[in-house]
């Protein structure tokens, strides 16, 4: 088999298990809800311990040049402290999301994300929207709505979910270093509050860690589980086309979702219908960069 042939499979495989890494996350937080560790605890813990993954990562892939670049760099340090506060902010909600019982809306928050995306390109970088993205952002939208009316209120953790992690990208979008780089300043400023509260909760009695050899091997693997996913997804991105992409990363709210069923939240037909306008939307909007990218490779 060619090698270029070898490095797509590979890159697929990389790509699929980021994503099914990402899916399956809820069970992980349940594992950790259900041994007592509150929202904030498991979101601390997951920043201190990333943070060794992270750095670990940026020794292995040799980034220290960059790395020391981007600590003489201002506005890189100013971008990256706004960056570690929005995916700061997407973690604690997840969180909070999957142990209060509401995966399902989490799940939908991450299938909105790619297509508020599409419409903050538009917005901020005056990239152009096709009648399948508006289409498919118009589709969205009722299904937000018809989830406000299914639920009595508007579905603000999955709103807060994907605003944050589009907020994330549109900044890591001008920020000038890689993945691992980038994600080692970010632990490391969110590391900073993140270490002292779980010495608090230690130091008073309230910590988990160390309470159990089951709760501390999964507090311990929250490092990994944070890191992994992101490499692969990085060493997948340079390697697939954008709309394979596009299509992969509706798997980890696909898997969600069925988590969320699977743990027996109520799925009512009134959110069965609007997770059907969104699944319309993302059909939509896959087919839309399905077409974009043949027309480029006919052309």
């Amino acid at each position: 088999m060619p090698p270029a042939r070898d490095e797509g499979r590979a890159a697929l495989i990389a790509g699929l298990g980021c994503y099914t890494i990402w899916g399956l996350f809820p069970i992980y937080m349940h594992a950790l809800g259900s041994a007592g560790v509150s929202p904030l605890e498991i979101t601390a813990q997951r920043t201190a311990w990333a943070l060794l993954w992270a750095a670990a990562l940026v020794l292995v892939a040799r980034k220290g040049p960059e790395l020391r670049q981007v600590l003489c760099e201002p506005r890189t340090l100013g971008l990256l402290l706004g960056s570690s506060l929005l995916i700061g902010i997407n973690w604690l909600l997840y969180v909070i999301a999957v142990n209060s019982g509401r995966t399902l809306e989490a799940s939908l928050g991450y299938y909105i994300n790619p297509l508020m995306n599409m419409a903050a390109g538009a917005l901020f970088f005056r990239e152009r929207i096709d009648r399948f993205g508006l289409t498919a952002i118009g589709l969205a939208v009722i299904g937000v709505a018809v989830q406000t009316a299914a639920v009595g209120h508007p579905p603000l953790l999955s709103l807060g979910l994907a605003v944050s992690f589009c907020g994330y990208g549109l900044i890591r979008k001008q920020v000038r270093a890689d993945a691992q780089t980038g994600l080692f300043v970010e632990t490391t400023i969110l590391s900073l509050p993140a270490i002292a509260y779980v010495a608090w909760l230690q130091k008073t009695g309230a910590g988990h860690f160390g309470a159990g050899a089951w709760t501390t091997l999964l507090l311990l693997c929250a490092g990994p589980l944070t890191v992994a996913p992101l490499a692969l997804f990085s060493w997948a991105a340079r390697r697939l086309p954008l709309v394979a992409l596009g299509f992969l990363q509706f798997i980890a709210p696909t898997l969600q979702f069925f988590v969320g069923v699977a743990s027996g939240e109520a799925f009512t037909p009134m959110r069965a219908a609007a997770f059907a306008f969104i699944w319309v939307g993302v059909g939509v909007f896959a087919f839309g960069a399905w077409r974009r990218t043949r027309r480029l490779v006919i052309a």
